[in-house]
Parts: C-alpha cells; structure tokens; sequence
C-alpha cells in the first residue's frame, strides 16, 4: 500500500497532533488540503496546457462508521484554523442536493459580497458528513451532476429556474465528503463516474489506528505562522502556478502513468482514475501555494503524486468491493475440523455427526492422530455405528451437559423419569433409540474454494505502472 508524502506547513502539522489522534492521519491530511484548496481558490489558478485552472480539491473519506472520519475533519479544522482566518466560519455550509440550490447558494453569496471591500467573493467549501443521503436526494434532480462538473472546472454556473436569472462566473466551491464504503457502491455508479460527475472527487479509504490509552488529552497547538503568511500571500493577488523545469520529466511520468493504467484497468474501475494527471497538479499547486511559491518543484509534484496513487489504487479497491485491508486466514485442517466437531458434542460424536460436516470419509478420519474410533452396536440386533472421540477423553472447549435441567423442566418431565418408576430390563431393552437430529439433517455444501483473481492483461506490451497499484 501506497503511502502519501505528508508535504510541507499542513504535513508537519498533521504530523504533530497524529500521535493525539484515534484517526488515520492520512484523512486529516485530505480533509486539510481540500480546506486548504477552497481558502485559496478565488485567487490561485494552476497553468494546465497553457490555460488557468482551479486549484480545486475535492475528497471523500471511505472508511465505516465510527472509523474516524468525524475525528480527522475536526483536526483539519484544528490545523487550519488560525491559519485561515474566519474562512471556514463564514464560507463552509451543507445540505446541498440539487443542481439549483448550488447555483442559488453561489448566487447569494456573490451578491452579499459583491459591494465589500475584498470585492466579489464565491468561494464556498461544502462539507456532507452525510454524504449518502445527499447522494440519494440528488439522483432526483438530472441537472445536480451536470452542475457538479461545471463547479469542478470553474466553468459558469447559471440558474434559469428563477424568477430572476442566475450566473455565477469562475465558482471556487470545495466538496469535502464522508461515506461508507456500500454507500459508495451503492450510488456512486459507474455510469456517474463514466459521465464525470464523481471521478472528479479523490476517494480515501481510512485505516484503523491503537486506541489512545487517555482520550481526555487535547491537541497540542500548532505554531500556524508560516500557513497564515502562506494564505495571505495566496488571497493578495491572482497567482498562476506552474510547473519547473525540474518537475518536467517527473509529469510526463505521472501523465503516462495514468493513460497506460487507465488502458489496463477494467472500464468500471479505469472511468475513475481519468482525471489522474490534473488531480495530481492541483494538489502540487496548493502544496506550493502552502509554501509561498509559484512554481511546482520535483520534490512537490513527487509529493502530491504520491497523495494521488494512494487515492487511485483506494479508488480500484473501493469498486472491487473491499472496506479495509482484512488478514489472511489460514484454512482448519482435517484433524481441527474434526476435533471441533467432537468438542462439541462433549467429545464423543458419531460418524454422522462429524463427516458430513468435515467433507472426509471414516478411513480419512480414522487414520488422524488424537483421535479413537470404536464401534457400538445398540441393542442386540440393532444396527453399528462408528463413533469418534479425543485419546485424552476430555476436551477443553467441550460443551458442558447439564446434570438437571431448570426446575419448570423437571416437572414437566417428572413422570418420564427413571427414578419416578422401578428399573425393567425388558421394556429398557425394547426401548426406542434415541437418534440425533443431526442424523436427518443434510450435509452442508462445501463452499468451492475461492478462485484466484486473474489480474487483467496489459493492453499493450508490459505495464511498468500496474505495480505500483
């Protein structure tokens, strides 16, 4: 598993306050770029193919509940928020599920700010803790995905549903998103994703991390001069990132790593990955911006490429269907299939109590060691049947039996009690057997062993790209 060079002002930070947190500190890190990426937004621009794009990061924290998700955006919050100034106070809002409440929340502020001091101001971070239900209320409206894109690019957003006609130009609007994994699945669809409208969004699964033995202790302050010089210097002006001449051979890098593995991965996984290259500038542009700098350095596009694969390759597991990375289970042996069977069923079970269940004739069974097989025979002329027991006789997980049963059970059975009547060989020896309802139940179907999964084979030629999934 990829892991992410945490770069600059806000990694040093994260850094910091990791060891106070029961989060990965991976998602404070995601959660603090795409704040970080709607503060500066309305002035900073990143040089794309000789044109200004937004610098705008959008990310989704994946993990299941209780898994963090709510902790790591309260310690962004932290890392950022002297830095920032009353930013995330007054510009941070929820709640929006259709294509014209997007456009009417920009609207609205653009006209609020458009006779201040600063000037016209749209910058907004929309943070969905809930994002699921966002999810299923937007499905209602076909215009919330086509205004998704438009908010992404930077493109002009307008509003013709109103009584009064609605434009906003160049949006700055951030979506920082939490949900689980099935959601993700479940409405995040590979349709969307082949449209645009949720490949734009970097997804982040989060890992589990040691409980805190004191959790009453709080973060630990954060020295928050540099971010602050950094987000003045960012808001002063329009700034246009762009690329060194040193970072050059490292982009065609990550450009043709996500054009061959694009080829290479499956259509329902490859649709997600397409924005790879222009995801990995913008998060270089905000790191340079963090650091008061308007060219994008080696080190700095290694950094956020680095942030980016991690991303893709959570992207592919995500689609795979997979939550979090899960150890690998040693299959039970014959002899521990066995010995379960018999601990419980006191240690002595029969032959139908045990074979069917463990997929193994009597002969495999009776050549195990630790295990002795006698054969009993009920009755005079009733039929033999082989039973299974431990050579030590006992067993230290076997199920105890009861000497009586509770005291409703005991009146209820009193008059077939052998002590409420005097012993009879005859009748005792005539007696129905007592059989087991194991012996009627079929045997369970062995689930087939899980085949391997057969890695997809490289369009063209050999993938050097495909390891580093």
């Amino acid at each position: 598993m990829n892991t992410p060079v945490l770069y600059g002002p806000i990694g040093r930070s994260v850094r910091k306050i990791s060891p106070y947190l029961e989060t990965d500190e991976l998602g404070v890190y995601v959660s603090a770029l795409s704040m970080w990426s709607a503060a500066i937004g309305g002035t900073v621009k990143v040089s794309s193919r000789g044109n200004g794009r937004p610098v705008l990061l959008w990310s989704a924290l994946v993990a299941g509940t209780g898994r963090g998700k709510g902790s790591a955006l309260r310690a962004a919050h932290h890392v950022l928020e002297k830095s920032v100034s009353r930013f995330l106070v007054t510009h941070t809002t929820s709640g929006i599920t259709s294509g014209a409440s997007l456009v009417n929340h920009l609207w609205g502020q653009q006209e609020a700010t458009a006779e201040t001091e600063q000037g016209r101001d749209v910058r907004t971070l929309v943070v969905e803790e809930e994002w699921s239900e966002v999810l299923r209320r937007g499905k209602r409206d076909p215009s919330f995905t086509t205004k998704l894109r438009a908010a992404w690019d930077g493109a002009t957003l307008r509003n013709t549903t109103k009584e009064e006609a609605q434009e906003v130009r160049d949006p700055a609007m951030v979506l920082h998103c939490h949900v689980t994994p099935s959601d993700w699945t479940k409405y995040v669809g590979e349709s969307e994703a082949a449209g645009g409208s949720y490949n734009r969004i970097l997804p982040f699964l989060l890992g589990s991390v040691p409980m805190l033995d004191d959790d009453r202790v709080s973060l630990p302050d954060i020295d928050s001069r540099e971010l602050a010089d950094a987000y003045g210097w960012a808001t002063a002006r329009t700034r246009v990132i762009t690329l060194s001449d040193g970072a050059r051979p490292l982009w065609k890098v990550v450009r043709r790593y996500a054009r061959i593995l694009g080829e290479t991965l499956p259509d329902g996984q490859a649709v997600f990955i397409e924005r790879t290259a222009e995801q990995t500038l913008r998060v270089a542009a905000c790191l340079a911006a963090s650091e008061c700098s308007e060219s994008i350095t080696g080190e700095i596009l290694s950094a956020a490429f680095s942030l980016v694969r991690r991303s893709v390759q959570d992207t592919v597991r995500i689609t795979k269907g997979a939550t979090s990375p899960k150890a690998n289970r040693q299959p039970l042996s014959l002899a521990d299939k066995v010995r379960a069977r018999i601990e419980m069923h006191g240690g002595r079970a029969t032959s139908s109590q045990v074979l069917p269940y463990v997929g193994a004739t009597a002969g495999e069974v009776k050549v195990l060691p630790g295990i002795t097989v006698t054969v009993e025979r009920s009755g005079k002329t009733g039929r033999p049947s082989t039973v299974f027991t431990l050579e030590d006789g006992s067993s230290a997980h076997a199920v105890p039996q009861p000497a009586s049963a509770d005291r409703k059970q005991n009146r209820c059975d009193v008059s077939r009690s052998p002590l409420s009547r005097p012993a009879d060989p005859e009748r005792d020896e005539k007696r129905a057997t007592v059989v087991q309802i194991d012996t009627y139940r079929t045997a369970p179907k062995q689930s087939p062993e899980p085949m391997p999964v057969k890695q997809p084979e490289p369009a063209r030629g050999f993938n050097p790209f495909h390891a580093l999934l």
